[in-house]
C-alpha cells in the first residue's frame, strides 16, 4: 500500500488500522517539517482528539475508544520541540473479540457503500476485514493528531478556521458570521452553530437510527486570517491542494469554494467580486471567489462546503456479494457505527485543511526568501 504521506515541507506520515492485532495495536502519524521550539504537549494534541472521539453521546458510534495521545518523538527534554519529525501514538482499547467476531462473519461479504470491493480487488484475500482496516473511519485518528500540531502553528500566524454541520437531512442552518458561527462552535452534539437547527437535527438523525438507516449532512469550512499569496498558479492551486486534502477524507463526495456550483448560474457580474477601500488596505466588496483567485489565495476568508455521505453500514438488509463463492448474498451486518459521520468529520476536515495551510505557508515564504523579490503590493 502506498499514499500514506500528504504534504510537502509540513507533511503527515500515518499508520494503523481500525483493529489490528495484539493489545499493542493503534494508529500513528509521524509530522515532518515541525519547527522548532514549540511548547507541545500531549494535552494540546488531545483538544483536536477529543472533537473526534467515539462513544461520548448518542450520535456517534458506541466504540468505546478513549483516543489517547502520548507524543514519542521530536521532543526535547525542555519540552519544546526540536526541529526533528514529531511521531504520535493512539493505542486501540476496544477490540473485543466479540467485535472481531462479527466482523470475521461476513469477511467474504462485501458491504455496499464500503471499500471492501476495491480491497478486494486490489489486495485479493489479503484485505483487511476486520474493521475496514485503513479505510476505517479511524483511520482519521491520526490525521486529528498531525492536524493538532499545524493549528498549534496557525495560531502563532494569526490564522483561524472552524468547521461545522451547516446542513442535514434537508435541515439548513440560517448564514451567519464568522464571529457568531464560532461562539456557537460545539454547543451540540452535530456541532451546528445555528442552535436551533441544531436541534432539529438531532432529533431528525435519531429518527433515522431508530428505523435502522443512517444520515449525510453537509459540512461548512471556514478559514480566516490567511495571507494572500498562497499557492501557485498551475498544478499546485491553493484550491486544489484544499481538494486533495479533503477529498482523501472517507465519505466525503463533494466540495465547494464559494458560490460553487451555483456560479454555473450567475452572470459575470454577479459572480465578480469586486474591490473596495478596507481600512487603509484593498479588499473585496464581497466573497463570492471563496477567498482564492487563480488558485492564489486573496486574503479574505476561504469558504468551503463538503458534502458527506452517510455511514453506509446500516441495520437493513441489502444485496451483497460473496465474493470466494461469487454468489449475491443478503447481507444485515451487526456492528457498530454512526447515525451520521457529520458531527465528528468535521474535526478530520479542519486537521486537513490546516496541514494544508501550513505547507503552503512554509512554500511561499520559503520560494520568497530564495527569490529575494521585493514586493511592495503585499503591504497594500
Amino acid at each position: 500500500m502506498v499514499g500514506n504521506t500528504f504534504g510537502r515541507l509540513f507533511k503527515i506520515t500515518t499508520a494503523g488500522e481500525s483493529y489490528g492485532i495484539g493489545k499493542g495495536s493503534g494508529l500513528a502519524v509521524i509530522v515532518d517539517g515541525v519547527p522548532p521550539g514549540l511548547p507541545l504537549s500531549d494535552a494540546i494534541i488531545q483538544q483536536e482528539l477529543d472533537k473526534r472521539r467515539p462513544g461520548v453521546g448518542k450520535l456517534n458510534s458506541p466504540r468505546l475508544e478513549t483516543d489517547r495521545c502520548s507524543i514519542f518523538a521530536g521532543m526535547g527534554q525542555d519540552g519544546v520541540t526540536t526541529g526533528a519529525p514529531v511521531g504520535i501514538m493512539i493505542y486501540n482499547v476496544d477490540t473485543q473479540d466479540i467485535h472481531v467476531q462479527q466482523y470475521r462473519d461476513y469477511k467474504d461479504m462485501c458491504r455496499p457503500g464500503h471499500a471492501t470491493y476495491g480491497f478486494f480487488k486490489k489486495y485479493g484475500e489479503y484485505q483487511d476485514w476486520c474493521g475496514a482496516g485503513r479505510s476505517s473511519g479511524r483511520e482519521t485518528v491520526a490525521r486529528v493528531a498531525g492536524g493538532a500540531i499545524a493549528k498549534f502553528i496557525l495560531g502563532r500566524e494569526g490564522i483561524d478556521l472552524i468547521a461545522y454541520t451547516s446542513s442535514c437531512m434537508e435541515i439548513t442552518a440560517k448564514e451567519m458570521s464568522y464571529e457568531e458561527a464560532k461562539k456557537n462552535y460545539r454547543k451540540n452534539e452535530i456541532n451546528c452553530p445555528d442552535l436551533a437547527a441544531g436541534e432539529k437535527m438531532e432529533k431528525r438523525v435519531l429518527e433515522i437510527k431508530d428505523e435502522g438507516d443512517t444520515a449525510g449532512g453537509i459540512i461548512t469550512l471556514r478559514i480566516k486570517g490567511v495571507p494572500a499569496g498562497l499557492g501557485e498558479p498551475v498544478f499546485d492551486k491553493l484550491s486544489s491542494l484544499l481538494a486533495h486534502a479533503i477529498f482523501s477524507i472517507g465519505a466525503v463526495k463533494g466540495l465547494e469554494f464559494g458560490e460553487g456550483f451555483k456560479v454555473g448560474q450567475m452572470k459575470g457580474s454577479e459572480n465578480n467580486d469586486q474591490f473596495a477601500e478596507k481600512n487603509g488596505k484593498i479588499g473585496f466588496k464581497t466573497n463570492h471567489a471563496g477567498g482564492m483567485l487563480g488558485g492564489i489565495s486573496t486574503g479574505e476568508e476561504i469558504y468551503a462546503r463538503i458534502a458527506v455521505k452517510a455511514t453506509p453500514t446500516i441495520s437493513l438488509e441489502q444485496d451483497s456479494v460473496n465474493m470466494p463463492k461469487m454468489k449475491i448474498e443478503k447481507l444485515n451486518p451487526i456492528t457498530r457505527r454512526d447515525p451520521t459521520l457529520v458531527g465528528r468529520h468535521y474535526a478530520v476536515i479542519e486537521a486537513m485543511a490546516a496541514i494544508t495551510i501550513v505547507d503552503a505557508l512554509m512554500m511561499a515564504r520559503g520560494y520568497d526568501h530564495v527569490c529575494r523579490i521585493e514586493n511592495k503590493w503585499r503591504e497594500i
